[in-house]
């Protein structure tokens, strides 16, 4: 896989860390409960969210998977997470197919994760 077609840039998480393996390792796992915690929340908004402070809810965990997989360097997560984000649930059509692709880069991005973790051990 090269390395523009991986879903995590290790290149960009080791700038953070200094390339400690271990502490990359430590990182993935963490981002890895964050991320699916997340989805699972912006799954539960669209199913059963009320509409009152949806569209906040809604906003603030794309807004949060945004950041958090810049920051691990799932840069096309992040844009994903960035598109859910602008589009809001106003339109419920949007809002899934948004989710959907949210879903989509982070399976992509746990599967890469559990690679990186089991060379590790």
């Amino acid at each position: 896989m090269s390395a523009a077609a991986k879903p995590v840039d290790i290149a960009h998480l080791d700038r953070y860390t200094g390339g400690d393996a271990a502490i990359n390792a430590e990182v993935l796992r963490l981002f890895e409960g964050q991320c699916r915690e997340i989805v699972a929340r912006l799954e539960s908004l669209l199913s059963d969210g009320s509409p009152g402070d949806l569209a906040r809810k809604w906003h603030e965990a794309a807004h949060a998977l945004k950041g958090a997989a810049r920051g691990i360097g799932a840069f096309a997560l992040a844009d994903a997470a960035c598109d859910a984000e602008k589009a809001g649930v106003a339109d419920r059509m949007t809002a899934f197919a948004a989710l959907e692709r949210v879903k989509t880069g982070a399976e992509s991005v746990h599967l890469f994760i559990q690679e990186v973790l089991d060379t590790e051990n």
